[in-house]
């Protein structure tokens, strides 16, 4: 069992340019707004003073989370990317965007106190960390004694069918070296064992790792292709190695997820892990 993430290149965890906003059009209503929801339920339901949020993207936790939290909470929403922070900043109405504390920070090396927070949640951000256990030593530094720690994790991608059509694609046209984003990062982190290992060695003693499905909601297979291959640091990746080669993956992708479920709209399966792991 090891304890730091896969090596990544930079571009595995830059999400700049109009990466954000691609990911935020596309990507988000496609993936993560369900999985937002429910982790804002689960979060609202702790009823809790002090949350922080870490690797939060363009903040669909966020949304869903700020309106159901008791008035006087703090909710410290974080990011290491500038610009998926100034995106979520603008998604939130101005009620909601005021009473959050909004901060660039890395998860490996927050700049909060000991203890500061009773709950801390981060959705589908660990797969990013470069080395998971300083990352999780981080969050239990910065809880309070007991307080919990959830975090999602895509399983598999042999269990999430979109972004396994995009890595089919992928390898079939770089068959001698493919690039290994989307096996690798975000769906390169779940194996249960690993998982508890890497909180255990963080200082966690109570976890609970759960499998929830659910499903992808697909206007257009062009819009999954796009979300897939523009709005994600698989786009940086391309840039570095063959920027030519994205207008034809995109193509490739929607020609596969066509003949597969139609152009759309159509639905597909999701799996994730949600993790909570108590000191």
């Amino acid at each position: 069992m090891r304890q730091k993430g896969p090596e990544m290149a930079e571009t595995d965890t830059r999400f700049v340019g109009p990466v954000p906003q691609i990911y935020d059009a596309l990507m988000v209503p496609m993936l993560f707004e369900p999985y937002a929801l429910d982790m804002a339920a689960r979060v609202a339901a702790l009823v809790p003073d002090a949350v922080l949020e870490t690797a939060a993207g363009s903040g669909v936790v966020a949304r869903a989370l700020a309106p159901l939290l008791r008035p006087g909470t703090r909710y410290v929403v974080t990011d290491l990317n500038a610009p998926m922070l100034d995106q979520a900043r603008s998604r939130q109405t101005p009620a909601q965007g005021a009473r959050i504390e909004w901060a660039v920070a890395d998860a490996l090396d927050l700049p909060y106190p000991d203890a500061a927070f009773d709950v801390l949640c981060c959705q589908f951000g660990v797969m990013f960390f470069p080395d998971r256990r300083k990352g999780f030593a981080e969050a239990r530094r910065v809880l309070k004694p007991g307080a919990p720690f959830l975090f999602s994790a895509w399983d598999s991608l042999a269990q999430n069918d979109v972004p396994a059509t995009v890595w089919a694609v992928v390898q079939a046209r770089y068959a001698d070296n493919p690039p290994q984003f989307f096996n690798k990062v975000p769906h390169g982190y779940h194996d249960a064992d690993v998982i508890r290992a890497d909180l255990t060695a963080a200082g966690f003693a109570r976890i609970n790792v759960e499998w929830v499905a659910k499903e992808s909601r697909v206007a257009r297979a062009r819009d999954a292709a796009e979300a897939l291959m523009m709005g994600t640091p698989f786009r940086m990746e391309m840039m570095a190695r063959d920027p030519d080669s994205l207008p034809g993956l995109v193509d490739a992708t929607e020609a596969v997820l066509i003949r597969r479920y139609g152009a759309g709209p159509f639905v597909a399966p999701t799996r994730a892990l949600v993790v909570t792991a108590q000191a």
